[in-house]
């Protein structure tokens, strides 16, 4: 299957300007975070901020949790999607999905609250999820003072964002006081096995197994919490859950982590759409001004959001 000759062109435009992205397995972590920041500045050129657009700190226990809100124009006390950005735990920065999150508040009519979670190996399991809980609790306590509402909330990401944001919905479900109301889940990582046959026929490209026990070895502080559900929220039982929209792409080797929660999903009887995008590999969504697939693909998951808080 051929590479999305959108994100074709978008490499050829990184290598003009001489960029490539580094894997954090056999380069640097702060030359990774430069690079990946220069790559988004490419991508995100010519991103127009909403008018209401604003960074705040959010209280956690032992101090706070930097976010970027996004307030859809022209909407008064709109429904909340709080999201985890991408970035193998160790990576990514509230610039860098700016554009995206942009083109989904615009499409959704939904505010969105961009979670600059704490990052590996400065801060290990569980710092980043204890981050998501404390900001989704923080926007049901306070939504008035985000201008949102409190009571119409969902949670999303990409990636490990996916990770973070399925494995919160469990645990406050679990504590049997979620306010969550809807689960947007972008090629998530949702299990810990890299042998799944979507890793051996696409696992040499973007993400590579390698890189995922780079990932584990750095975000995790021993092996045995492989099978917390906090980290392998796929382990989890999946009834009581929110009704969500799970997307992939048909490149990336993490399509059976998305396949098989498609599948407990469906056993459960909890609501939910799946799509797997032709030509598209991991870590995409932010590349919809090169690609019209992955912007569909962003359009789409508006759609799902919309929907979700349209009673």
């Amino acid at each position: 299957m051929p590479l999305d000759p959108g994100l074709t062109a978008l490499a050829e435009e990184l290598k003009k300007r001489g960029l490539r992205a580094l894997s954090p397995s056999t380069s640097p972590i702060a030359d990774c975070r430069t690079m990946q920041s220069r790559i988004a500045a490419v991508v995100n050129e010519g991103s127009v901020p909403l008018k209401r657009e604003r960074d705040v700190a959010i209280p956690r226990d032992g101090g706070v949790v930097p976010c970027r809100l996004y307030l859809p124009d022209g909407v008064e006390r709109p429904p909340l999607i709080i999201y985890a950005h991408g970035g193998s735990f160790a990576l990514g920065s509230l610039n860098a999905w700016d554009g995206m999150l942009r083109e989904l508040v615009r499409a959704s009519g939904v505010a969105a609250l961009s979670v600059d979670y704490r990052l590996a190996p400065e801060h290990r399991f569980p710092a980043a999820f204890d981050d998501m809980i404390a900001v989704v609790r923080y926007a049901a306590r306070e939504g008035a003072a985000l201008g949102i509402e409190g009571t119409r909330l969902a949670i999303g990401g990409d990636s490990a964002g996916g990770n973070l944001s399925l494995a919160t919905s469990v645990a406050l479900r679990d504590a049997g006081n979620s306010p969550l109301k809807f689960m947007l889940l972008i090629y998530g990582v949702y299990s810990t096995d890299s042998s799944t046959p979507a890793w051996a026929t696409h696992g040499t490209g973007a993400l590579t197994v390698a890189q995922m026990d780079w990932i584990w070895s750095t975000y995790l502080n021993n092996p045995a919490e492989k099978n917390d559900t906090r980290v392998a929220p796929l382990l989890a039982p999946m009834a009581g859950l929110p009704p969500a929209h799970l997307m992939v792409g048909a490149l990336d080797p993490l399509q059976d982590d998305s396949r098989a929660l498609d599948k407990k999903l469906t056993e459960a009887n909890i609501a939910h759409t799946f799509k797997v995008y032709e030509g598209l590999p991991h870590g995409c969504i932010r590349s919809g001004p090169y690609s019209a697939t992955v912007k569909g693909a962003v359009a789409d998951c508006a759609g799902a959001l919309q929907r979700a808080f349209q009673a």
